[in-house]
Order: C-alpha cells, then structure tokens, then sequence
C-alpha cells in the first residue's frame, strides 16, 4: 500500500528567490542540514530535466534521484528516488511554490507517495515528514534569513565568515595553454560591499588568451588567475551588500580578471541576479558576450534597419549572438569565418552572407555583396586584417576594434580615416556597465531576448577547471563554434 505525507509552510521570502533555490536539483547540501555531499552526475546542469542528483546523508546513507519535470511558470518540480540506501520504494516527490497575496512571502507545498517494508510504514513517514520536508523548511528559512536585506533593523549582524577553500587557475609565467595549472586556494570572508559566490561555470574568452600571453601585464601581473565572467550561487555578503542573499543564483562580469576559481569575492556591483530559467552555463556563456552585443548594437554602431554590418568571426562567441540580435533589429549582416561548418552556423545565426577565409582576405567579397561597403565594421582579428577592413569599409563607416586575435592592432592614422570620412573606435565592455543598474538593465536585455527567440542558444563547449589548458588550445585551434565554459 502507497503512503502519502503531504507538508506545507509559508516562507517570508519572494517567490523568486525561494524558487532560485529549490529549482536547482544539486543546492539542497547548501540549506537542507541532513543531507553532507551531493553532485550531478554525468555533467548535466542542474535544471536538466532526466538529471540525477547522487547525495550522501549525514547519518551515512545514500540516495540517488532523479529530476523528471521542472516548470518555472508554475514553480513545480517532480523528482523519483532511482537507488536508495534507505528503504523507501516507488518513491515519487512533488514540490509547488505559489505567491501568497503580499507579494512578499510564499506558499511552500511539498508531497510524495511511497511504499514500505511491511512493519516501517509510520517510521518512514514520520523520517519524511520531520527528517525532510518540516526541517527543510527550517534550514531554508534559516539559508534565506541570512542575507542583509533580510535582517530586521537594528538586529545584529551575520557572524564573521570562515575561509572558503576554493580551487583555481593559476598563471605564474606567460606562455602558452600550459602555463594554467589549477591549484588549491582558500577565499576570504567577503569584505564590505562584496559578495562571496561559489561559481560554477566560468567563461572563457579570447581576451583571456591575451592575459595568458602577456599582452597586457599591468592586468594580470603574475602569479594571476586569468576569466572575467562566472555563474554560480552567493555563499555570504559583506556589509553593506543590499539586494543579495545567501542561496541566490547570480552572474557576474568583473573588469579585474580572476574568475577561473570555484569561489571568489566579487564587489557587488558587478553581480547580478539570474533568473530561474537561465541555467549557470548559460549564463556563464552569455553575459559578457551578450552584454557586448548590446552595446555595440545601442551604443555604437546605432543599428538601424538596413544598415550593412560586418562580423568578422561570425560563429564564434559573440559573433553569433551580434549576427542574430543585428539580423533582428533590422540589419543586413555579412559575415567572416575560417570553415564551411562555420559558415553553416553562421547563417543559422542571422548571416545573410558568409566569407570563409583563412589568410584575412575578405574585402573583395564584402564589396561584391554590399556595393561600396560596410557601415559598421566588429574587428576582433587586430593587426593582420588592418588593410582589408579599412578597404572594406563604407564611406562614413564605423570601424569598431574588438580585439586583436592576430596581434595588436597598428595605431589608426586621422589621416588614413579622412579618406572614407571614416570613425574608428577601441570600446572596453566595462565602461558600458560602470554601474550596478547599467550591468542589471543590459543583462536583462540579454536574456529577454534570449527568451523571446531574438538570440538562439549557441553552441556550448564545456571543460573542467582542471582542463583549463585545453579550453584554450580549443579557442586557440579556430575549430570551436560558439561558447567555451569550465565548470566546477
């Protein structure tokens, strides 16, 4: 005979915050104080519907389940225990959040049946009952309560943190991939106005290959740990940190490297919260990325509908999330790659045109297809295709420098830009988020257009923090498509 135990509580928290923890599968050895060690298996993310969870519990057992339906417009989930230590069969549990009238507290409904051994039937509902749901609605209140904004006025404040030990990468001479070694560290209590985050995915960029080589020391002077965006979940918040608590779900894009680490301090300003339908590696592949389509797009190269834009490595990383937003708004978007799968990608991506090329040659094709050029031109190739994107581009063009793949680009001559009565510029992403709300409004642009269909999912290349090396000879081969992460 199935047994039931049905359990439900009010938590003085929003909904969204209380669902950015119960949706990820793998968080309950963060808040529930039963259960000592738990992982994903396989490398699924955590929100993957058909993932299992393998967690030990403090008392010795061990449990396997299993995610099998997650609706973030309901706030529900549904998960099945697939091997236990614990004799609890066909067990099958359901857990629904709602709003309660306020808009400030929620409704916490958590359910399952189950058959016993014959004789055990209350001893197991009663470990189900209290063991799990009634003191996981104590430890979860107790996670939450913990954040600042959460405090009461005047109450006391959070006791001093211990040092978290965290694993990271490490470059202590420039080089090749070779020179990232990940090494065991610990991170500090968060100081004021930090926020302490265990990441979970890292991204990887080609301005990280630039830090790696050396170009820019005064950056990342050695020993260093090069990656500049993460995703993960805040541990704690120093004083003076508003708006963030332990157990949320947050990005964060930093203009000081140091992001290829499992735990590390970010000041608050540059982290933002993720929304439950945008998982860790998304978000981890995206933000910066996303953040630069954005501004290029707004800020300038103005896209107007028409307008003739050209990308040069147009299914990489950025290149096809640009290509897609650009196609959207209106422009026509030709494209450079290095392959014919590239190619294929690209035009997936919003390219209505696509060069493949390996030696920089590109311009003769650019004209071809749009007449005396293009308006706006994203270079990240640098030095080797200096003479083709200025004959490329359009009179009264706008010749954006994005970074320097082939080398640092050669110093832009006034002289040479009064001929096309040309514009060039040089942007740093960090200027365009220097404060916390400029970082919060784009990102939300970012994954609202994700959302809505504008910007389809690139591909997502994953690699462990220890495998960091080869993540790099990856992006440096010219063979990846789309985004790099590690993960932790």
């Amino acid at each position: 005979m199935l047994q039931k135990v049905v359990r439900s509580t009010i938590i003085d928290a929003p909904i969204e915050r209380v669902w950015a923890v119960l949706r990820d599968f793998n968080s309950h050895d963060q808040w529930h104080a039963v259960v000592d060690q738990s992982r994903i298996e396989g490398g699924q993310a955590s929100s993957q519907v058909g993932c299992v969870r393998a967690f030990s519990l403090k008392d010795g057992h061990f449990i396997r389940e299993q995610l099998l339906t997650l609706d973030d417009v309901q706030h529900k989930s549904t998960y099945c225990i697939v091997e236990a230590t614990v004799p609890l069969q066909r067990y099958v549990a359901t857990v629904t959040l709602k709003p309660v009238t306020d808009g400030r507290r929620t409704f916490w409904h958590w359910e399952s049946t189950f058959a016993t051994p014959p004789g055990q039937e209350r001893e197991l509902r009663d470990m189900v009952a209290q063991g799990v749901y009634e003191a996981g609605f104590e430890n979860l209140r107790r996670h939450l309560q913990q954040g600042a904004d959460l405090r009461a006025p005047g109450s006391a404040p959070m006791p001093t943190a211990l040092p978290q030990p965290c694993r990271r990468v490490v470059v202590s001479n420039y080089g090749g991939p070779a020179v990232l070694v990940a090494q065991d560290g610990e991170v500090p209590a968060p100081g004021p106005g930090q926020v302490r985050i265990r990441q979970r995915a890292m991204g990887v960029n080609y301005f990280d290959v630039y830090l790696r080589r050396g170009w820019i020391p005064a950056l990342l002077p050695l020993p260093g740990t090069p990656g500049m965006e993460a995703a993960g979940t805040v541990l704690d918040v120093g004083d003076g940190v508003t708006g963030l608590m332990p157990g949320d779900r947050v990005a964060c894009m930093t203009p000081a490297p140091g992001a290829y680490a499992s735990v590390r301090n970010v000041a608050v300003e540059h982290v933002v919260r993720l929304p439950a339908a945008v998982d860790d590696d998304v978000a981890a592949a995206l933000l910066l990325k996303g953040v630069t389509a954005d501004y290029l797009l707004r800020d300038l190269g103005r896209v107007q509908p028409g307008a003739r834009w050209l990308v040069h490595a147009a299914a990489g990383g950025v290149g096809l999330l640009l290509c897609a937003w650009a196609r959207r708004l209106g422009a026509r978007v030709v494209g450079t790659v290095s392959s014919e799968d590239k190619a294929r990608l690209a035009r997936e991506h919003g390219c209505e045109h696509v060069i493949v090329t390996t030696d920089y040659r590109f311009a003769q094709g650019v004209r071809q297809h749009f007449g005396d050029g293009a308006d706006v031109i994203v270079d990240g190739l640098g030095d080797a295709a200096f003479e083709e994107n200025f004959e490329a581009l359009a009179p009264c063009g706008h010749w954006i420098s994005l970074g320097q793949a082939s080398g640092p680009p050669r110093p832009v001559d006034p002289g040479l830009l009064v001929h096309k009565s040309a514009t060039f510029s040089r942007p740093v992403a960090f200027a365009y988020v220097a404060t916390r709300a400029r970082l919060a409004e784009r990102a939300q642009r970012v994954w609202d257009a994700l959302a809505d269909g504008t910007l389809k999912l690139p591909p997502i290349e994953r690699h462990s923090l220890e495998a960091a090396a080869r993540a790099h000879e990856r992006l440096e081969s010219r063979k990846t498509t789309g985004a790099l992460v590690l993960v932790a």
